[in-house]
């Protein structure tokens, strides 16, 4: 063999072995993507068949056994290692807002909602565009709204934040300077909570809308922040104050077909909305703002950058993933769901408040909602619960010491105590127990009045 031919063999083997290599590192690759799904997979349905009896869930980031496996979370008032065991005559907690009443429909979706996240996804501090907003997540957003009716979102600015909290001071921030932060009664107490733990000199939290209405200082500043459905009596509920120095927030987290009608799509210049009690992911932390003004925006945006420099990347991974389960449809499953949960926990609880004299509940008017057309009847996230007998002052303590319930002092809404809060979003054990406390009161009432 010439030396000529001997290189030229040369050069083909190596050009070979070249191929060869590539060859067998794609399929390297190819297996390990391959093998990380299936494992992760594996991880999620290995937790996911753990019993807990229906009272409780086995998380992959949660509580581990002596052998170092998950173990089950019991919700409150059950016990045991599979929560069979029901705690006797435990305290029902109506005091948090925790939307798992929704817990059953992720269930069923388990599959399509499911969201691996490799090791090297979206490791820079930005997007490709430098921004801190997913596009395509703005964009099933808009798109959402469009589909519910809820807000009109054409022409305007969306900012993310970390739940609707972080974005309502945001807002206050940007719209402030030297202005008096008001809400009417009952209003959320965060509003009065937040402002006036944040001591701004540019802002500070003045009550009750009400007690400045047709008094408004020409040389002031106010910002009206207006919760609708409002938190905690689910009224719908519309500005109060006008004129050149008001700006109004509105907080619109309840403005879903599961909690209220949606008579007509919203157009106001902030409009604030929360994950949370769109889809029940309160731990994601996420919340987004429709904003008119671009200057506001910008104010708001940079807020957000100094503060938390965005929302994490995972999140709205989550989130994107979420919602285009939720869209499937057009949104009917999930909002049917959600109504159908509420409206009867509503119901139940109406009727066996009906009978009573002792306590009273909030009346909600039926409405048309655009979303579902048709007239729909009350599904509140919350009972406002009022004690009737003049003695009963403090309506906190009488369930808490009679029914051993504890909710959130009428007070903390600016309100007075004579009126208690109790949450109706909660799982459905907690809020079976509820009604079994408040069915065991009106009992107790009803049978005094006989004997």
């Amino acid at each position: 063999m010439t030396k000529m031919q001997d290189s030229s063999m040369t050069r083909i083997l190596l050009a070979c072995s070249v191929i060869m290599n590539v060859f067998l590192m794609i399929n390297l690759i190819r297996n390990q993507r391959c093998e990380r799904p299936s494992q992760a997979a594996e991880e999620v349905e290995g937790v996911a068949s753990i019993s807990c009896s229906g009272h409780g869930r086995a998380f992959l980031d949660g509580l581990l056994g002596s052998d170092g496996k998950p173990v089950c979370e019991c919700n409150a008032c059950f016990r045991s290692f599979d929560c069979s065991d029901p705690i006797p005559y435990c305290e029902v907690d109506a005091d948090s807002g925790d939307p798992m009443f929704l817990e059953p429909f992720w269930l069923k979706n388990a599959a399509s909602s499911v969201q691996m996240i490799p090791g090297w996804h979206r490791m820079s501090y930005e997007f490709s565009d430098g921004s801190l907003i997913s596009e395509q997540l703005k964009v099933h957003i808009e798109r959402l709204h469009g589909v519910v009716g809820n807000a009109n979102t054409k022409g305007r600015y969306i900012i993310f934040g970390g739940g609707a909290t972080h974005l309502l001071n945001a807002a206050v921030h940007a719209l402030s300077s030297a202005s008096r932060v008001v809400a009417s009664v009952p209003y959320y107490p965060v509003y009065k909570e937040q402002t006036e733990f944040f001591k701004s000199k540019d802002y500070k939290f003045s009550g009750d809308t009400f007690s400045i209405k047709g008094a408004l200082n020409s040389s002031e500043n106010y910002i009206e922040l207006v919760t609708s459905p409002n938190n905690p009596d689910g009224q719908l509920k519309k500005a109060i104050l006008k004129g050149e120095s008001v700006k109004t927030i509105h907080d619109l987290a309840y403005y879903w077909p599961h909690f209220t009608s949606i008579p007509a799509p919203l157009d106001q210049d902030l409009m604030i909305f929360t994950l949370s009690k769109l889809t029940g992911h309160a731990g994601s932390r996420f919340g987004w703002a429709v904003i008119k003004d671009k200057a506001v925006y910008e104010r708001m945006l940079t807020y957000m950058s100094l503060s938390t420099y965005g929302v994490p990347r995972e999140t709205q991974l989550r989130v994107l993933k979420l919602l285009k389960v939720v869209l499937e449809g057009e949104g009917r499953e999930m909002f049917d769901f959600g109504f159908q949960t509420m409206r009867a926990r509503w119901t139940k609880l109406s009727k066996t408040l009906s009978v009573s004299t002792r306590f009273s509940l909030q009346q909600i008017e039926h409405q048309y909602c655009s979303f579902s057309r048709k007239i729909k009847g009350p599904s509140p996230a919350f009972a406002w619960i009022k004690c009737l007998r003049e003695e009963d002052k403090d309506c906190y303590e009488i369930l808490k010491s009679e029914g051993n319930v504890t909710g959130r002092r009428g007070s903390l809404f600016g309100a007075e105590n004579g009126y208690v809060r109790l949450s109706l979003v909660k799982s459905q054990d907690d809020f079976s127990l509820l009604h079994e406390r408040i069915q065991m009161l009106v009992n107790q009432e009803i049978i005094s009045v006989t004997t």
